[in-house]
């Protein structure tokens, strides 16, 4: 009979313990069974033990990445965003993300791309920065495409400059990666935006002065 998932403690050894086993020298074995345990929780603590003690392969990104459960997903997402990839299809399954149902499971893939410098995905980013729904989303998006610094981003970025506060302020954070008269002219307009927050990001920046 399984644990109720809001029982299952947040450490391995908890985990495995709740699940009936002891934590011996087969800790590592234990962990892998865990990882395509039935119970969501366990598979995502499972992910997590296995993240911190170097033992996750490439086929247990595909399966967490590709899971049902989307606390799943998103765990996966933020743990991957700090290992190496060295396999293609990953990268094909982070852009997959993109187009997520559950917006964290987008944010997640949007930052994970970024933490990898991601270049191939800045179409994709585009996309997200000037038509996702979510605000998180768009502003993650935003500093994404900033952290790229691919001139496609420019118009994507500039046009940031009137969505909301949060998203504005990320976007002067953008666009001191770029350069040129569109730049400094939209830079210029920001130093009198109706947000303090913004308006005191231009200055940090020391651009758009006259």
């Amino acid at each position: 009979m399984h644990s109720d998932e809001s029982t299952l403690p947040d450490d391995v050894e908890g985990l495995l313990v709740t699940a009936g086993y002891q934590t011996d020298g087969s800790l590592d074995v234990l962990i892998r069974d865990h990882l395509v345990d039935s119970i969501p929780r366990r598979r995502v603590l499972a992910l997590r033990a296995a993240n911190r003690r170097a033992i996750t392969v490439d086929d247990d990104w595909h399966r967490a990445l590709g899971d049902d459960d989307v606390a799943v997903r998103r765990e996966a997402l933020t743990l991957i965003a700090a290992a190496v990839i060295d396999d293609d299809s990953l990268y094909r399954l982070l852009l997959a993300a993109l187009d997520d149902d559950d917006a964290l499971v987008v944010d997640g893939a949007v930052f994970a791309l970024g933490e990898h410098l991601y270049q191939p995905a800045v179409e994709k980013l585009i996309v997200v920065a000037t038509q996702h729904e979510d605000a998180r989303c768009r502003e993650s998006a935003i500093a994404t495409l900033g952290a790229l610094g691919d001139d496609r981003a420019r118009p994507a970025i500039l046009a940031a400059l009137e969505d909301k506060p949060a998203i504005r302020r990320r976007a002067i954070v953008a666009l001191s990666n770029f350069e040129g008269p569109d730049i400094e002219a939209a830079l210029e307009r920001a130093k009198d935006d109706r947000d303090w927050q913004v308006r005191a990001a231009v200055d940090q920046l020391g651009r758009g002065d006259d």
